[in-house]
Parts: structure tokens; C-alpha cells; sequence
């Protein structure tokens, strides 16, 4: 397992394609995979990188059939990775293998979620709030992998560009439950809408999707637990969409106290 980390990391850095593990004759479990990312991010700590929290991938379902999944995985976010402001953003599509981009919520935790909180117990371990685009990669040529192969390959996260944080209080919590139950939210590539998807899409609502890895981490032996501090960005709220260099991309959120996002393909 530890050849494997290594040779992501690798491919990560230097860019080019695998063959997916799971094609390989020694194959690749899920159970696998996730040892296969612990690994990853001790390899990317020993070197300097800050971890700063996870990422869900695949909770959007109108996404399984396109990448051929049929449930959500998780990688590591890093401070290497992760840009946070106001923007506007710039990204280059050489940085990455294959890039698409997809809109996202993330969570930020002022207190550890437990595994059987209800929506509202996961709402009060929330301290802010924030919307973002997320750019995602594969390391596995034309984007034809499985699941483990996508955990085992860093989550197929490339950077995550994140705009201003909103703070939860116990005076706004209740309001920040319902937003994030019916939001709504508008993608546009050079000012022609290219996408749109709403909360439920999130697998149901992003304090459903926390709950769902809070579920994922209670069986696993390789990773810890989510901790007060970090955050979680929940999965795309489109479908994802292929970026090119020249284009604009803007995001336009509605029934949640966000703003929108814009950022170029450079």
C-alpha cells in the first residue's frame, strides 16, 4: 500500500495518467483504498503539507452514471490545495489532469459531528458556512476508473477555491438549517447558464452529506474521526462540467446568504 501512495503522489505532482489499481491483477479494494489515503496524507504532512479537512465526492447521484459509482467517497483537503477569499479567482487548467469544476457548500466545525446526530445536532457543531468551487482531476486517463481508485487517488481533488465564511450563531442557526435544506444555485460559463441544482441534490441536503462521512469515518480503521476546525466541502451541487483555458466561470446562489463566485480558466 505504501507503493501505491507513493506512486499517486507522484503522478499528483508531476502530472500524467495511471492504470487504475482496480484494473491491476492485485485489484484494489474500497477498505484498501482508504489505507491507501491515510497513506497519502502522511506522505503529504511529512512534507510540509497542513491538513485542513475532507472532501466529499459523489453525493451529487445524477453524477454516478456519468463516472459509473453508485456512492459517495472522501479524500484530504490541504492548505497546498485550498485558496480562500474574496477572489476573483484565477485558475490554470495545466495544473491539473483533466480538470472540471463543480460548486459547492462547505461546513466549517466548531465542534466534533458524533455518528447518529439528527440534522439539527449536526447544525450546532457547525461554526461557519462558506460557498466555493471545487476543481477536481483524474489521474486515470479519460476519467475511467472505480471507486477505489478514486479514493486511492487523492479524492480527485486538485484545489478548492472558497469565498467568504458566513458565522453560524445560536441567534441564526435555525436559519442556517433551513437554507441549506432549500437553496438553490445557477452555474454559468461565460455568461450562459451551463448548469443549475439545489440542496436536495447534495444527497439530500449538505448536513445530510456530513452525516453520511461522519457515518463512512465510524467504520474506518485507517482515518480518524472528524475534529473541531476542520471543514467539509459537501459535493457538487451541478453536474461537473469540463474547464478550458478562456472561459469564465460564476456561480449564483439563491435562498442561502452566500455570494456568488467567479473564476477564470487561465
Amino acid at each position: 500500500m505504501p507503493d501505491i501512495a507513493e506512486e499517486v503522489l507522484a503522478c499528483l505532482d508531476a502530472g500524467g495518467s495511471l492504470t487504475p489499481f482496480t484494473s491491476r491483477p492485485e485489484g484494489l479494494t474500497l477498505p484498501a483504498a482508504y489505507r491507501v489515503a491515510s497513506q497519502l496524507r502522511g506522505l503529504r504532512e511529512a512534507r510540509g503539507e497542513r491538513h485542513l479537512g475532507r472532501k466529499l465526492g459523489f453525493t451529487n447521484r445524477k453524477l454516478w452514471p456519468q463516472f459509473e459509482v453508485d456512492a459517495p467517497i472522501w479524500g484530504d483537503l490541504f492548505d497546498s490545495t485550498v485558496k480562500e477569499g474574496t477572489g476573483p479567482w484565477r485558475f490554470r487548467a495545466a495544473d491539473a489532469a483533466e480538470p472540471k469544476i463543480e460548486p459547492e457548500i462547505a461546513l466549517g466545525l466548531a465542534r466534533a459531528p458524533e455518528p447518529g446526530m439528527d440534522a439539527q445536532a449536526l447544525m450546532g457543531c457547525i461554526g461557519w458556512v462558506a460557498h466555493g468551487f471545487e476543481l477536481v482531476q483524474s489521474c486515470y486517463a479519460g476519467w475511467r476508473f472505480r471507486a477505489p481508485d478514486a479514493v486511492a487517488g487523492g479524492g480527485l481533488h486538485a484545489a478548492y477555491f472558497m469565498g467568504p465564511r458566513r458565522q453560524v450563531t445560536d441567534e441564526n442557526r435555525a436559519a442556517w438549517q433551513a437554507a441549506l435544506s432549500g437553496f438553490s444555485l445557477t452555474l454559468m460559463r461565460d455568461g450562459a447558464e451551463a448548469g443549475r441544482g439545489q440542496a436536495a441534490d447534495v444527497l439530500d441536503g449538505p448536513l445530510n452529506a456530513l452525516a453520511h462521512l461522519v457515518r463512512l469515518l465510524e467504520t474506518d480503521p485507517d482515518n480518524p474521526p472528524l475534529g473541531a476546525g476542520e471543514f467539509v466541502t459537501t459535493g457538487s451541487v451541478t453536474m461537473a462540467f469540463d474547464v478550458a483555458a478562456g472561459q469564465v466561470w460564476e456561480s449564483r446562489p439563491e435562498g442561502i446568504d452566500l455570494p456568488g463566485m467567479t473564476i477564470e480558466i487561465v
